[in-house]
This record gives structure tokens, C-alpha cells and sequence, in this order.
């Protein structure tokens, strides 16, 4: 049936990690389903987009993907550097087992455009995953990690056409203040969380 939901780990089996070297393999997997749907081109001007045009294919080469997940473990340091007008964020991988499902942004600090466009969390499920709770539970376990680095509330977007992700801010408690532009922009409260 087209677009049923894939076998697979369910939202229960996984969990919010530090990313690490252990799912490498489903790692690149789910790289080549982003790069299918149209992610990683020069359009692409989400954090997974840049790191996917910044590593396109060296993320093969095993020492490459242990150079990128130290760098993007380093990213939650202030002193890392890092392109203008990009600030400290906490990058956390959503899996089960050695199995990549998601990946998921805690940005330290509001900038204008984060708060015009991108917000504190941004979050990406692999395709072959969606549909199956995962942004959901990935986005609600990651509130009490926003709310230790002192957010409460917090704001996350989505795309104004975006269901499944609409649906999943709106299931963690998320309340819609606007739309600016092409986004949704909602605010979750932390504490209690």
C-alpha cells in the first residue's frame, strides 16, 4: 500500500543519543533517502542540508564519519567555530540500537532569524520512518533537555504545508502564535517536562 508506515523500530524501541559512530551504516542509508526526496542541494539551507553538501559522499569513508560526529558533538561548545550568525547547538540522534532514525537540534541561543524562521529545536526523520510517531516522540524527549539549557518555552517551527510535522509540535503541547512567511511558528512550554 503506498505510503503505509515501513516496518521497522517503532517510536518506543528508540531514544534520544549523542551522536556516535555505531550507525554509521544506517547513517548513510538514510542520507541516500534524504538526497531522493531533494534534500542536500544548494537550496537546502537546513542544518541536514549543509552538512550533507559540505560531506556528500566522504561520509563513506569511516574516519570521515568519526571526524563529523566529533565535530557535530563539538558544535555544543562556545568557543567551536563556526559560520557567522550560527550559534552553540546541542545535535542529538534519534535511534534504536544501531539503527538512524532522526536527528534533532537544540539551538543555545535566539538570533532574529531563528526567531522569524528556524527557532530553538529543529528536527528531520528519515523518510522511511515517518508516519510512525517518531518526530513526536523525538521532539517531546528533547524538552527536558531544552528546558535544562534554560528554555521555557520554546519555539519550534515547521513549514506552513507541513502536516505530519504540525501535528507532531501540536501533540507536545505546542501552541501556534503565527505564520510568517512559508513558516508555522509555535511555542512549547518546557517545564514539568
Amino acid at each position: 500500500m503506498a505510503g503505509a508506515p515501513q516496518p521497522g523500530p517503532g517510536p518506543g524501541d528508540a531514544a534520544l543519543t549523542a551522536p556516535a559512530t555505531g550507525v554509521h551504516a544506517s547513517f548513510l542509508a538514510a542520507v541516500r533517502e534524504f538526497r531522493a526526496e531533494g534534500r542536500g542541494l544548494p537550496d537546502d539551507n537546513s542544518m541536514l542540508g549543509r552538512d550533507m553538501a559540505a560531506f556528500g559522499d566522504r561520509w563513506a569513508d569511516p574516519a570521515v564519519f568519526a571526524e563529523y560526529v566529533r565535530l557535530t558533538r563539538a558544535d555544543a561548545a562556545d568557543d567551536t567555530p563556526r559560520p557567522v550568525g550560527h550559534v552553540p547547538s546541542t545535535v542529538l540522534w534519534w535511534t534504536a540500537g544501531d539503527t538512524f532514525l532522526g536527528r534533532l537540534s537544540i539551538r543555545h541561543r535566539m538570533t532574529p532569524r531563528l526567531l522569524e524562521w528556524g527557532g530553538i529545536i529543529g528536527y528531520d526523520v528519515r523518510p522511511s520512518a515517518r508516519r510512525r510517531g517518531h518526530a513526536t516522540a523525538m521532539l517531546r524527549a528533547s524538552l527536558p533537555v531544552a528546558h535544562r539549557l534554560g528554555f521555557d518555552p520554546v519555539l519550534v517551527t515547521c513549514d506552513w504545508d507541513n502536516t505530519g510535522s504540525r501535528k507532531a509540535i501540536e501533540a507536545c503541547g505546542g501552541v501556534l502564535e503565527d505564520r510568517r512567511a512559508e513558516k508555522l511558528r509555535y511555542w512549547i512550554a518546557t517545564a514539568g517536562t
